[in-house]
């Protein structure tokens, strides 16, 4: 290691032109890979909803589709604007009720059923579907024209139409996300820091990571518009650590007299020993996402995962280069600094160790309960501004046409029109169930044949399957809906063993069955991993109970709280948090564990080794811990994309939380449990026990 960390002091020009050379192809990779905001498109391709999906693509050539409604229109300037919406790129067909008769022939003749579909009052309902899915850049422009088409007379609804205002939505936040983080993170630096500079410079070196990062996202096809939106600023807050270590380390060697090279050099090979085991845990906590079964997981968790990674090879490779580089300007902007003495506080916790104990004990029922209980929503449209074109079209249709989702079901072409009609005649009665459109609707005895394009038949009927739509009272992800899919897929298998159920509601359903499962998986892999992490480092099978118990708490704590504020978290938080708050913040715990060891070892006592472990590893705690806080709560209350504030809000919340039990709480558990740990402990047989 020091002969690495001296060619990277004597190559540090070389490394600055590298890293700034390097942006280039990075930045050009981060502007052209594509950002998806249909997250169900990362649910596993074994669920039906799934196989549905693409039989629906391949043999329909269809995609997406909206309803739009048209208010206070005749009907025949419903038809002219119908057929401006079927000349849009990417839209295949647009179903009205023309698309049966000429609208010259009395709407009295047609079906009821197909009139009440499409009419009610003064506004008239059209369903559009396109050959692009639903968040593919096709479907938005085309979403984009038809508004621009249809005026304010107009409101479209659907998945793609939330896909697009949540692009629009996500486009103008994202770069204030990174300024807020970078604003408040400079603050706290400029605060603990001794130079105004340094703050600058880390934050520098880490956006170069950060953008190195965000370039190599290609290798993934996409990325999530969740993990697009956070991956810079957690990126930010997980590595800033490696940071001011690097810094403090350096600072220690000049005040010992050695020269600013070779302080440089001692310091990257004391940061590249000391952050491989807190890199280590926070690598395994994200990689531990890549194990969920719904895919999104793997992609915020690879992202993730990169982005520690290239964090800690510029901590020791750019950012020391750019120290160098501007000491100068360091040197010019010192200041003084705040002084954390935490003298008095470790000096309590010694000597009043049961408080801790008590605390602990009294707090984790009631955390763990409110962990177990926190309500959680599945609705990917509910976080978001109601205030959206999207969320004022989908009122509007369910108040008027009592339409809170739809659904569309595919089924065998072979099956006789009298099963089909039967078949729908029971779907129809299904509790909640609007109404149920096919090929049974549309020729009705009451329709003459002659008026009856061909082209319908070729419209909802391909090659090996019949497509219908169901119109739902009931909302998506709600637990009514799920009951409904459920008897609906009963009675279509009664008919067709193979018939599937595809579409917003049956794809959430689908997701709300993997979410508990992968839950209990990322939760325990997460556990599993950064434990054996921790024995290794630590070389103890004492140690990584204790410090996993103490994360663990904060993690109840941090999740539990919502449940006792009676808030709902989205699904993802509920799975995401507890992984990313174990592997980022259990590096507080190891770090103080790591220092009590030393003391140990070189012959101090257990109250010694505590107080003197607390009290040299508490500043760095806070500093630590803060830093992820700056650089996260500012987006959190600023973000109105309520799937990212809440999550980037529960990261924030849980370093402080995570910080307070490694503080208050893990001193007094080494202090009590000394024996056992020099018992279990590699080396520590020696040490004297008490």
């Amino acid at each position: 290691m020091q002969k690495f960390a001296r060619k990277v002091v004597n190559n540090r020009k070389l490394i600055i032109i590298i890293s700034l050379i390097l942006l280039v192809p990075a930045f050009i990779e981060f502007l052209v890979t594509p950002v998806n905001y249909d997250i169900l498109t990362y649910l596993p391709e074994s669920m039906d909803s799934v196989k549905g999906e693409h039989i629906f693509s391949d043999e329909f050539g269809k995609g997406a589709f909206a309803m739009v409604m048209v208010d206070d229109m005749k009907y025949k300037d419903v038809a002219k604007l119908k057929k401006k919406i079927e000349k849009i790129d990417s839209v295949d067909d647009v179903i009205w009720y023309d698309t049966v008769a000429d609208v010259s022939v009395p709407t009295e003749i047609l079906p009821d059923k197909l009139y009440t579909v499409f009419n009610n009052e003064n506004t008239t309902l059209m369903a559009v579907f396109f050959e692009t899915g639903i968040s593919e850049g096709r479907t938005l422009d085309a979403l984009t024209e038809m508004r621009h088409i249809c005026g304010e007379q107009a409101f479209i609804s659907g998945m793609s139409s939330f896909v697009l205002d949540l692009k629009e939505l996500s486009h103008h936040e994202e770069p204030i996300y990174v300024a807020i983080a970078v604003v408040l993170a400079l603050i706290l630096l400029s605060i603990f820091m001794d130079s105004f500079a340094v703050g600058v410079i880390f934050l520098i070196g880490i956006g170069i990571t950060i953008l190195y990062n965000m370039g190599t996202n290609f290798i993934l096809g996409d990325v999530s518009y969740i993990t697009f939106a956070i991956a810079a600023v957690l990126q930010l807050a997980v590595t800033m650590d490696y940071s001011i270590f690097l810094w403090h380390s350096y600072e220690e060697q000049r005040a010992l007299g050695l020269e600013r090279e070779d302080a440089m050099t001692e310091a990257i090979a004391r940061t590249m020993v000391s952050i491989t085991g807190s890199s280590l845990t926070t690598i395994a906590g994200f990689l531990a996402l890549c194990f969920m079964t719904f895919t999104l997981g793997f992609n915020l968790g690879v992202v993730m995962a990169k982005g520690v990674l290239f964090g800690v090879l510029g901590s020791v490779t750019i950012l020391p280069s750019l120290l160098l580089t501007f000491e100068k300007l360091i040197d010019r902007t010192r200041h003084r600094t705040i002084n954390l003495d935490f003298g008095k506080v470790s000096g309590f916790v010694v000597r009043r160790p049961l408080i801790a104990l008590v605390v602990f004990v009294i707090a984790i029922a009631p955390a763990f309960y409110g962990y177990l209980n926190t309500d959680v929503y599945y609705k990917l449209d509910e976080g978001v501004p109601q205030t959206l074109p999207f969320a004022v079209a989908n009122d509007k249709l369910a108040d008027q046409f009592g339409m809170r989702s739809t659904h569309i079901l595919l089924i065998d072409s072979e099956l006789s029109q009298k099963e089909v009609n039967n078949m729908m005649s029971e779907m129809e009665a299904v509790k909640g169930v609007n109404s149920v459109l096919g090929l049974g609707s549309l020729l009705s005895p009451a329709v003459p044949d002659e008026i009856v394009p061909n082209s319908i038949l070729n419209m909802v009927k391909g090659e090996k399957h019949t497509f219908l739509l169901i119109a739902s009272d009931y909302g998506t992800a709600s637990d009514e809906v799920n009951a409904q899919l459920d008897e609906l897929n009963n009675i279509v298998k009664k008919y067709d063993e193979h018939g599937m159920l595809i579409g917003e509601a049956p794809g959430t359903k689908d997701l709300i069955t993997i979410s508990n499962h992968d839950f209990k998986i990322v939760t325990a892999i997460s556990v599993l991993a950064i434990f054996v992490i921790i024995a290794l480092v630590l070389q103890s099978l004492s140690l990584p109970i204790i410090l996993v118990a103490c994360i663990e708490l904060a993690i109840f704590i941090n999740l539990g709280i919502p449940f006792y504020t009676g808030t709902e978290l989205s699904f993802i938080d509920s799975i995401c948090i507890s992984t990313i708050q174990l592997g980022a913040t259990v590096d507080y715990a190891i770090l103080m564990t790591s220092r009590y060891k030393e003391g140990r070892l070189l012959g101090y006592n257990r109250s010694e080794a505590v107080k003197l472990a607390h009290n040299a590893s508490a500043p760095s705690i806070l500093v630590s811990a803060l830093s992820f806080f700056a650089a996260t709560v500012g987006v959190a209350v600023y973000s109105n994309i309520d799937i990212i504030s809440s999550m980037v809000g529960l990261m924030s919340r849980g370093a402080i939380i995570s910080m307070l039990v490694v503080i208050f709480i893990l001193p007094a558990f080494l202090y009590m449990f000394d024996g056992v740990i020099i018992r279990s402990t590699r080396g520590m047989k020696g040490c004297r026990e008490e």
